[in-house]
């Protein structure tokens, strides 16, 4: 009892984890603000407070301020009482905090949703026709009159659910969307669904645009099963640009796990002759690959395989391979020249040029640096200088290869341990991911500024991670600029250019409710 009383005679909203620490006011507050339900780890907390656009950190944003925690409760501000947190899952009526918190996510979720139904500018004043009136006037700085036209297009990007249009509309796409690469002009998506029988299917959807603003998509009938699972996906130039497509497939049971590159016309609808595999050999795992676009080795691809690197030429068949310690999990070839970068488990990124492909020793490894998790992305830029590397804990850094050190580091990105691509277009200067939190985040290219952070449109899942292909010209040389999002068996259209959708008026989609 007295123990209990002496509790009782401490000053109101006195308790352990109450002590005055060494932050500012406003970090004082936010802790304060969060109350006993606060348990986001800190890493999670830092990366998705990173910018006022990113997502809610915690589920105890609306919890009381000023109420003890008790260990093994949760305090339900709506109830004003204690619950009991359980430690596991055998009861029939669990309550956990990592329930607590994936509710307090999804309500989250939902109030962005509601937000982003209307286009408004990311700051007040903030324009169009203003900023141009300031470059004009010499008041604004071209690369950051750029930037912030930018963020005016980014700010006012709205969902529209595109219907996949299909010569059997009598069997409507009910198998989640896996995976989505575009060519290099966004005619075609190639995609990879999973079937719910297990496996899945692949195919290619073609994409048009109207003369009156609109945008239609139409799946091609030749989809193709397989019981294997597609590890990684390259469009490859063998015949004409983006002639053929280059998949690493992993082995299943008694199936082993193979390279194939398959002419895109295998998908055609109007194509009677098609053609058969150009090339596919059987491989134990294959984590990455890349096609390479020089105009020496045109015909040459590369995988990254489990402790191994091969390069092979598609017409002659000639192989080499090098070994390495550990898996290659990304790869990407520079254009200029015939350079091959890898990214590894080990955080490890270097570099192979094939011109010095004959070397038996280590000396074809070069531009090494590391990153402090495994690398899940690496797209290597216009100015070839420059890398962007993503890795498994969430960092996205820019480096320069003739120093090896990180110039820029892109913040907000949110990945534990998923198999996470980035996306780039120069262009519009533009970055893109999706974090394992589903939430695809764009970025400015050049000053690594967060310019929104767009909310699934449906649960979070890590089965339901949506994939993301950006274009400025969707549809062909003619097409509309904006992004493709699937998530589940949906497909979003969100137009980038709002001068367009608020002029033209004649976007022939069903906006979502």
């Amino acid at each position: 009892m007295k123990k209990w009383k002496w509790r009782q005679d401490r000053p109101h909203g006195w308790y352990r984890g109450n002590r005055q620490r060494p932050s500012s006011d406003e970090q004082w507050h936010e802790y304060k603000d969060a109350g006993p339900s606060h348990r986001a780890s800190q890493r999670e907390h830092e990366n998705q407070s990173a910018s006022a656009s990113s997502t809610p950190a915690s589920s105890s944003s609306k919890s009381s301020s000023g109420v003890p925690e008790l260990p093994g409760f949760y305090f339900d501000p709506e109830k004003n009482r204690y619950f009991r947190l359980l430690p596991g899952h055998n009861n029939c009526n669990p309550l956990t905090r990592e329930q607590l918190q994936g509710k307090e996510r999804e309500n989250q979720r939902h109030k962005r949703l509601a937000e982003d139904e209307f286009a408004k500018a990311p700051r007040t004043g903030l324009n169009t026709s203003l900023l141009l009136q300031k470059r004009h006037l010499g008041l604004l700085p071209e690369n950051s009159y750029c930037r912030l036209v930018h963020e005016v297009k980014v700010s006012g990007m709205r969902r529209h659910k595109l219907e996949i249009q299909s010569t059997d509309n009598s069997n409507p796409n009910t198998d989640n969307f896996r995976i989505i690469v575009g060519d290099s002009v966004c005619e075609r998506v190639f995609t990879v669904n999973d079937v719910s029988h297990g496996g899945c299917k692949y195919g290619i959807m073609n994409f048009s645009s109207g003369s009156q603003g609109s945008l239609s998509v139409e799946m091609c009938d030749n989809l193709y099963f397989t019981n294997r699972k597609v590890n990684s996906i390259c469009w490859a130039s063998v015949n004409y640009p983006d002639s053929h497509v280059l998949l690493c497939l992993v082995g299943a049971a008694d199936t082993p796990g193979c390279v194939s590159l398959l002419p895109a016309s295998l998908f055609s609808n109007s194509n009677p002759d098609q053609p058969g595999m150009l090339c596919s050999f059987k491989i134990s795992t294959a984590w990455s690959c890349a096609w390479c676009l020089n105009p020496q080795f045109d015909k040459t691809f590369s995988t990254g395989l489990t402790r191994r690197v091969i390069i092979k030429d598609a017409e002659t068949g000639r192989t080499q391979t090098y070994g390495i310690g550990t898996d290659v999990l990304a790869q990407h070839f520079a254009l200029r020249v015939p350079v091959l970068f890898n990214g590894c488990r080990s955080g490890e990124i270097f570099s192979i040029d094939l011109r010095q492909r004959g070397r038996r020793d280590h000396s074809w490894k070069a531009n090494r640096f590391h990153h402090e998790s495994a690398i899940t992305s690496i797209r290597v830029l216009q100015d070839e200088n420059y890398l962007l590397a993503a890795d498994m804990l969430g960092q996205i850094k820019m480096w320069d290869v003739r120093v090896t050190k990180p110039v820029l580091e892109y913040k907000g990105h949110y990945n534990e341990h998923a198999y996470l691509p980035i996306h780039v277009n120069e262009h519009e200067g533009l970055l893109f991911a999706v974090g394992q939190d589903c939430y695809t985040r764009l970025w400015s290219l050049k000053d690594g500024h967060l310019l929104r952070t767009i909310p699934s449109p449906h649960p979070a899942a890590n089965d339901m991670i949506p994939s993301v292909v950006f274009s400025s010209n969707l549809g062909g040389s003619r097409g509309l600029p904006g992004l493709l999002m699937a998530v589940k068996h949906d497909l979003y259209y969100f137009p980038y250019n709002t001068d367009y959708q608020e002029g033209g008026g004649a976007i022939a989609l069903n906006q979502t409710p």
